[in-house]
């Protein structure tokens, strides 16, 4: 993508009523249509959504299709599409405003700072969706199931809440797996190492984002992890 259609892009999320963008580390307020600045954490629902429903988060969600293909199946939930790539989520947002999507927004800012947007409790599932691995052990903490990771989610999520992690990577599989064993109060729902290999448990796992149908035509095995904070 050249560099002037990134820009005209940054430019139309702006514009955008369901997209807020987050410019300063130091200050959870966001910018919003039209340069608007807001502070949503704690109201998500009462001031974006404008409808008291349960809030689901994709991070790293990329071009959104998770956050899209959710927000079609469950009408009475609320989802936000988390990633920093703005080019990737004026895809997303630009598909709900022509569909008219009520219930799903996206939030561009660091995963790193997630805490400062959502307020203790606000927030009832977490899907992580095709994430980097970051295989170097020198990055361990950069996964986004990394102990440091579930330690700022357990600040957000509501008591029993639910992550969600679906991956191509063997060694991110293994890691996470070992991470929820590790971890305390924490309860491991469910994983599998090949998903499509028997009947999918969850109708939610159907949904494929672009990088899952690229790793499917590559013979790569698609691998799920399903577990809760206490």
């Amino acid at each position: 993508m050249s560099k002037r259609n990134k820009l005209v892009k940054f430019a139309e999320l702006l514009s955008y009523p369901n997209v807020y963008e987050n410019y300063d580390a130091r200050n959870p307020r966001l910018v919003g249509e039209h340069g608007r600045e807001v502070d949503l954490r704690g109201r998500w629902n009462a001031e974006h959504f404008k409808q008291e429903q349960p809030l689901t988060l994709e991070l790293a969600c990329g071009r959104g299709e998770y956050s899209l293909g959710l927000a079609r199946a469950y009408p009475l939930r609320n989802f936000i599409g988390v990633d920093i790539k703005g080019a990737r989520i004026w895809q997303g947002a630009t598909i709900a405003l022509e569909e008219e999507l009520p219930n799903v927004a996206f939030l561009r800012t660091r995963i790193e700072q997630i805490t400062m947007f959502f307020a203790p409790g606000e927030v009832s599932e977490i899907w992580i969706t095709f994430p980097d691995p970051f295989p170097r052990k020198s990055k361990v903490n950069r996964r986004l199931t990394s102990a440091h990771f579930i330690a700022q989610y357990r600040k957000i999520l509501r008591p029993g809440g639910i992550i969600h992690l679906k991956t191509d990577e063997p060694n991110l599989y293994d890691f996470t797996l070992e991470t929820v064993a590790a971890e305390p109060d924490t309860t491991l729902l469910y994983h599998h190492d090949d998903i499509y290999r028997e009947p999918l448990p969850f109708p939610e796992l159907e949904l494929k984002t672009y990088y899952e149908k690229m790793h499917l035509d590559q013979q790569k095995t698609i691998k799920y992890v399903r577990f809760q904070l206490g």
